[in-house]
């Protein structure tokens, strides 16, 4: 007589040590996320379990917990919950804060928008803003580089997605508005995005008067009936599965989604591709060779000439790899989940930090090296630097063809070289995104 095997009892995820009552491990998350998940890993290994007051968490790493992570359905892991403190940044029922069905029509336009025939004309417009931005520079000069990248991607992105009549009457008021829309991505949010705060009376106050200036645009494309290719065009024209249109504040705020994509996260990777490859000359010379070889010193860059850069493309991945924009990707539980001999109750949250297993020694010997010839990872759920699986950022394909428009474009026209000694420049960790610790000083000098 045969008896059932006795069911598998899965144990709770380790507990990260030091929370503190009331605040849970809050204050030391606050300060430095990227330091704290850092100690949670050497800690507690692939499951490590933390409180921000109240909010219970497990932040899972590696590659078996990221392909648990990101195959998940969304009836047992959402994002909506997660990102409630996005809600007041893209607007009510845009994206997180939709009803699932509706919240995948909207990913599915907004991927249509990043990833549609308005790319074939994105490479040469980002090639002609950094052409213009780097104009007044004159011959040779230091400029800060978080900054520079910060206006200079904030150009780009505003041109491909807003179109160009709006980049050339942008005014100071929009880049302002943007800048407290981001500033609002305080750690507070995550436990309580509608806290008073003076951050947050910033960034409702700027989502107002964002929504009036994007709904001016629309007013005018519409009034004089001309064909754009821009992802404006395409959430103006898209509609959802029932035959609606798009209201203004979900055109807004997919447009203020999809400049998060494009923007916020490529700013500081921008900045870091350049110090990585001043701080490696060594790949750095092959680079510049192998867009010389393939563009001479001023042919446009076009969506094919992009498709031609190995080593530049190369570079860049190597770089999302140490530099990975974002700090965490966050799920909501709301079923039990399981891995191996874990569960993690309904209720409590669960993360990525691309930042913590992008350095798991057991996948990449010498985390710390820089190392674009790195052989391709077996499981495609190894790099998140844009998440995984469905839920892949959306603005990936753009981010990669912006940054390679644009250092296709700014290392055929300039030389640099770093100002300070190269260790010095390290990742700012406190912020949910990450860009190099400021001043970030280079020196330039124009070719020919």
């Amino acid at each position: 007589m045969s008896t059932a095997a006795p069911a598998l009892r899965r144990r709770p995820p380790p507990r990260v040590s030091g929370d503190l009552p009331g605040d849970g491990h809050m204050a030391e998350f606050a300060a430095d996320p990227i330091s704290f998940f850092t100690r949670a890993r050497a800690e507690c290994g692939e499951l490590a379990e933390f409180d921000l007051r109240g909010q219970i968490t497990v932040l899972l790493t590696g590659p078996d917990a990221h392909e648990a992570f990101c195959r998940a359905p969304d009836e047992q892991l959402d994002q909506g919950a997660a990102y409630e403190f996005m809600t007041p940044i893209f607007g009510t029922g845009v994206i997180f804060d939709a009803p699932l069905p509706i919240r995948n029509q909207q990913l599915a336009i907004q991927t249509m928008a990043l990833r549609h025939h308005n790319m074939r004309s994105y490479a040469r417009v980002i090639s002609e803003e950094v052409r213009r931005f780097t104009d007044a520079w004159g011959d040779s000069g230091e400029i800060e580089l978080v900054s520079a990248m910060t206006e200079l991607t904030l150009y780009t992105s505003t041109h491909c997605l807003l179109g160009g009549e709006f980049r050339e009457t942008m005014s100071a008021e929009f880049a302002h508005l943007y800048h407290d829309l981001e500033a609002g991505l305080h750690a507070l949010a995550y436990v309580d995005p509608h806290a008073d705060h003076p951050l947050f009376r910033q960034r409702d106050a700027a989502r107002v008067r964002l929504e009036a200036m994007i709904g001016e645009i629309v007013e005018r494309r519409r009034a004089a009936d001309t064909e754009y290719e821009d992802a404006l065009a395409t959430f103006m024209k898209a509609t959802y599965e029932n035959g609606s249109r798009l209201s203004a504040n979900e055109i807004t705020g997919l447009i203020v989604a999809t400049m998060f994509a494009g923007h916020h996260t490529s700013s500081g990777t921008a900045a870091w591709v350049l110090l990585e490859l001043l701080r490696h000359a060594q790949f750095l010379v092959p680079v510049v060779r192998e867009l010389e070889d393939l563009l001479g010193p001023a042919a446009d860059m076009t969506r094919e000439s992009l498709r031609e850069m190995p080593r530049l493309e190369a570079v860049v991945r190597e770089t999302l790899r140490l530099h990975p924009p974002l700090n965490m990707l966050a799920r909501q539980v709301l079923q039990d989940f399981d891995f191996k001999d874990y569960q993690i109750e309904a209720g409590k949250r669960v993360c990525l930090c691309p930042y913590v297993s992008h350095r798991i020694p057991e996948v990449y010997p010498e985390p710390e090296r820089f190392d674009p010839a790195r052989p391709e990872q077996d499981s495609v759920f190894t790099d998140i630097s844009f998440g995984g699986g469905r839920h892949r950022c959306a603005g990936s394909a753009f981010a990669l063809l912006q940054l390679k428009s644009i250092f296709g474009t700014l290392l055929r026209r300039f030389t640099f070289e770093l100002v300070a000694s190269p260790e010095t420049y390290v990742d700012d960790t406190r912020a949910i995104t990450l860009r190099p610790h400021t001043p970030a000083l280079v020196r330039y000098r124009r070719k020919g």
